[in-house]
């Protein structure tokens, strides 16, 4: 059973959805994220760390100026290793997701970079630019070295299309709730619902649903009828509200996944 599989059975056994929530490494610099990543983890059941890219072309200006922040501040895919590491170590039980792009991967080697995910402490991968078909570039590595894939649909996506996703992915299924980028408002939610009941058809794998989740409402109603619930623009969005102040900025965070974590509980 993998360490996302515990998680998700936990939260279950709990009657409750799994709350993800995602940062950026490095953001603003890698001291700072060190301890907004340490704080967040204490309140997520998932936590997803992001590997700053220059390109993130499915996010939003928040996490587009979150790597712009990052990279500006030095920050390496060694460096996103480490804090992940650290994470780790404190946090024995929590999932562990590195989100980002083909390119880093790439550039170093899947077969490195697979190597140090794990020894970092790492559950799993999601490459928003590597689609199923081209799951042939990591798949049988990430296999190899016990990581899951996640892989994403959304609300275009056909019946063909989930369950091509469903064959290829492990983890869990990470629902788009809306066709745009990270940071955007949320979908309806009754089609929400819909979609994700759609999946569930398809795949026992268990379905979260991030983009566009900003308020304690949303995250409320999203647990209601998924098993995760993904934060990611509405926490990075703390670090520049507190750009100069990191103690208010550590505060802030901690505040807004707690508000997500009670609401998804009651």
């Amino acid at each position: 059973m993998s360490r996302l599989s515990e998680v998700f059975a936990r939260c279950k056994s709990e009657k409750r959805a799994a709350l993800v929530g995602y940062l950026t490494a490095g953001d603003p610099n890698v001291d700072t994220s060190k301890e907004l990543l340490l704080t967040l983890a204490k309140q997520v059941d998932i936590l997803e760390i992001g590997m700053p890219f220059s390109d993130p072309m499915a996010d939003g200006p928040v996490i587009q100026a979150a790597s712009e922040r990052a990279l500006a501040s030095g920050t390496h895919i060694a460096d996103v290793f480490e804090l992940a590491h650290i994470v780790r170590k404190t946090n024995p039980d929590i999932g562990i997701v590195l989100m980002g792009y083909a390119n880093t991967p790439f550039v170093l080697g899947f077969d490195i970079f697979s190597k140090q995910a794990v020894a970092a402490g790492v559950d799993a991968v999601l490459l928003v630019d590597i689609p199923p078909e081209e799951g042939y570039l990591c798949d049988p590595i990430f296999k190899q070295y016990g990581l899951d894939r996640i892989l994403l649909l959304s609300p275009t996506s056909t019946d063909e299309r989930i369950k091509l996703a469903s064959k290829h992915a492990s983890g869990f299924i990470y629902y788009v709730s809306l066709n745009g980028i990270t940071g955007a408002n949320i979908g309806e939610m009754s089609a929400i619902k819909q979609k994700v009941a759609n999946i569930r058809v398809h795949t026992d794998l268990p379905v979260c649903v991030g983009f566009g989740v900003k308020t304690p409402q949303q995250a409320s109603e999203v647990a209601e009828f998924s098993d995760g619930v993904v934060v990611g623009s509405h926490f990075v969005g703390q670090i520049p509200a507190h750009a100069t102040q990191n103690e208010a900025m550590v505060s802030s965070i901690n505040d807004a996944a707690q508000a997500m974590k009670t609401a998804m509980q009651t």
